[in-house]
């Protein structure tokens, strides 16, 4: 696709100053330059100033909330010349938390930290990702799937002792058997399969209700994307597809996932599921789904906007996959 890198979370061409890494000089001297400025998530939710237009709050690292937050920043690059870093501040408490709505499908809550203007809250990336600009989104993913992998591995794989934050954040290493361990990324194939006029459609068990979205899944060990797109498809759907080809990819922090976004055309329609997989799927054709775009269905809800399955439909609709 030619404008393939036009999906939320890619295309904003962050300059990611890994030769920095691993100069502690160099990261020192990142730290304490003026222009130097880092973001904020707690508990992966990024620090967001809800005045329009909505953005990503960049604050001096001097900022004296940064006294509460986790002692290791993550480097996530450079921002017209100057740093930019990650803080993470997951020891604070809110007062009114309700913890029930935390970790939801798509978590409505606010967080609000006394140190900062009514405007600025935590918020759930899902939730804002199609309110940033390209930039906000990039460095927002970045953070919070750099810090999720961090929370769920702190030990070392392989003798089980805690690991060091290391290289800016962007590795752990072990003090006792020097073993090195990076951030982990799922590869996971998103199928845009269709037969003629239409586009095969599904939805996972507890999703809300009317939710359906295109078929996706795991890559597995020594499989090409093509062979995970057959495989998948098969597997959810009983429905065996042919020639495949790559369309675009999108970085998904939820929690650690690079979808590759994929054309692939089914050489059959019969449909039968997995129930294991999947709760339903079905064929839906290009008018059926314009419909459902405009959101005058009577039981289906469009793909979520900004995710990529949303971006390929949409593409799809428009006759854009070239």
């Amino acid at each position: 696709m030619r404008h393939a890198e036009t999906v939320t979370f890619g295309g904003s061409a962050l300059d990611r100053a890994g030769e920095v890494r691993g100069d502690a000089t160099a990261l020192a001297a990142a730290a304490t330059d003026p222009a130097a400025r880092t973001i904020l998530l707690w508990r992966g939710k990024p620090l967001i100033d809800q005045s329009r237009p909505a953005k990503l709050v960049r604050l001096p690292m001097d900022h004296p909330v940064l006294a509460s937050a986790d002692p290791t920043p993550i480097l996530l690059g450079r921002e017209d010349g100057a740093p930019r870093f990650a803080h993470s501040l997951s020891g604070w408490e809110p007062e009114d938390l309700d913890a029930s709505q935390l970790g939801g499908f798509l978590d409505p809550s606010e967080q609000h930290h006394p140190e900062f203007s009514a405007d600025e809250v935590f918020l759930e990336l899902r939730r804002v990702m199609t309110w940033l600009n390209p930039r906000d989104a990039e460095l927002a993913a970045t953070a919070k799937a750099v810090f999720g992998w961090h929370a769920s591995h702190r030990f070392c794989a392989k003798c089980g002792e805690p690991s060091d934050v290391t290289m800016g954040g962007w590795q752990r290493t072990c003090p006792a058997c020097n073993a090195h361990h990076f951030p982990r990324t799922d590869p996971v194939v998103i199928m845009l399969i269709t037969h003629g006029n239409s586009v095969l459609m599904g939805r996972s068990p507890g999703w809300p209700e009317g939710m359906f979205s295109l078929l996706a899944g795991f890559v597995e060990p020594g499989e090409t994307l093509e062979a995970a797109v057959r495989r998948e498809v098969f597997e959810e759907s009983g429905v065996r597809v042919g020639h495949v080809d790559y369309l675009s990819s999108q970085p998904w922090p939820f929690p650690a996932s690079l979808m590759f976004g994929c054309h692939g055309h089914a050489t059959s329609e019969e449909i039968t599921i997995d129930p294991e997989e999947i709760e339903a799927a079905m064929w839906v054709s290009r008018e059926e789904m314009m419909t459902i775009f405009a959101g005058e269905h009577p039981t289906v809800l469009p793909a979520r906007k900004g995710a990529i399955a949303h971006f390929l439909i949409e593409n799809w609709l428009a006759d854009t996959l070239d």
